[in-house]
């Protein structure tokens, strides 16, 4: 038996050493047991800390297929889209309705680091944001942006698609150099101007920066290269012109089975699929991927 799940390859030893592990150490809880796993395995992010949220995910896709049963959760687990309320008390939701031109210069922008910007991220997604706040599976990095100390708008990039047929048309890569070269690409899950905010052009100014700056930001944080951006469009809501006017590229309809179906049981809605080229000569780096 051989599986890959969350890009790492899984033999008949493995679910020993997982269900092993999980008779001796279940008891106090599964973020213990994805630490302990990580530890055992030595399985780590680019930037050397250990993979504990992608390991609690591996863990839970085996227990779906009936390959190990967990223990029961300690603490019961957010739903998807889990809204939460913004816990900044100072925040100001009066409008802010000038031209871009008049606030450019003055705009502030920075990526997400400290404890305090990632709750104060998660707070917006969570209060703002269409789809609420979910817990990233993976790296992930996000942008804040403001104006006078004012919250205009923020994003969170993280973990690229297993599969999409219209991205993996347009990139030309093989199932196992989709494999290798998938830590190469980010996915734009989250985009916010926040709903006071009456800026004229604002969110395709907002991915430009964002955009230019985001390469050398996750090498920065991750110790890794990235080269191509991806984000899905829910083509009900809204049609992506932000995202045309800042040079992405639209490359078709995704096929409605989720970033992460690789069962093809469907259900999702329908997106459009939008990339980003972060490097001019990306394909290379995609296609020539090793592990």
């Amino acid at each position: 038996m051989e599986l890959v799940i969350r890009n790492r390859r899984l033999i008949e030893s493995d679910l020993t050493t997982i269900k092993c592990l999980i008779e001796a150490e279940g008891s106090q809880g599964r973020t213990h047991l994805s630490r302990c796993l990580c530890r055992l395995w030595e399985w780590r992010q680019s930037n050397g800390a250990y993979r504990e949220i992608a390991c609690r995910d591996l863990l839970r896709q085996l227990e779906k297929r009936n390959l190990i049963e967990l223990p029961a959760a300690l603490h019961a687990a957010r739903r998807p889209g889990y809204r939460n309320r913004v816990q900044n008390p100072n925040i100001r939701t009066d409008p802010i309705e000038v031209s871009l031109d008049e606030i450019k210069s003055e705009i502030g922008f920075v990526p997400v680091e400290t404890v305090f910007q990632r709750r104060f991220l998660r707070d917006l997604l969570g209060a703002y944001h269409y789809l609420g706040y979910r817990q990233p599976t993976g790296p992930s990095l996000g942008y804040l942006a403001f104006w006078k100390d004012r919250p205009l708008a923020c994003a969170r990039f993280g973990p690229s698609a297993w599969k999409v047929a219209a991205r993996d048309q347009f990139i030309g890569w093989t199932s196992e150099q989709r494999r290798l070269g998938l830590k190469r690409l980010v996915n734009n899950d989250r985009f916010l101007i926040l709903p006071w905010v009456k800026v004229p052009h604002l969110a395709s100014f907002l991915l430009g920066r964002i955009c230019r700056g985001l390469a050398r930001d996750w090498q920065r944080v991750y110790r890794e290269s990235i080269v191509l951006a991806e984000t899905f469009i829910d083509s009900e809501r809204f049609e992506g012109t932000s995202y045309r006017a800042a040079n992405w590229l639209c490359l078709g309809q995704s096929q409605g089975r989720g970033r992460n179906d690789r069962n093809h049981q469907g259900g999702e809605l329908i997106k459009s699929v939008w990339v980003y080229p972060l490097k001019r000569d990306f394909y290379r780096p995609l296609l020539e991927a090793t592990p």
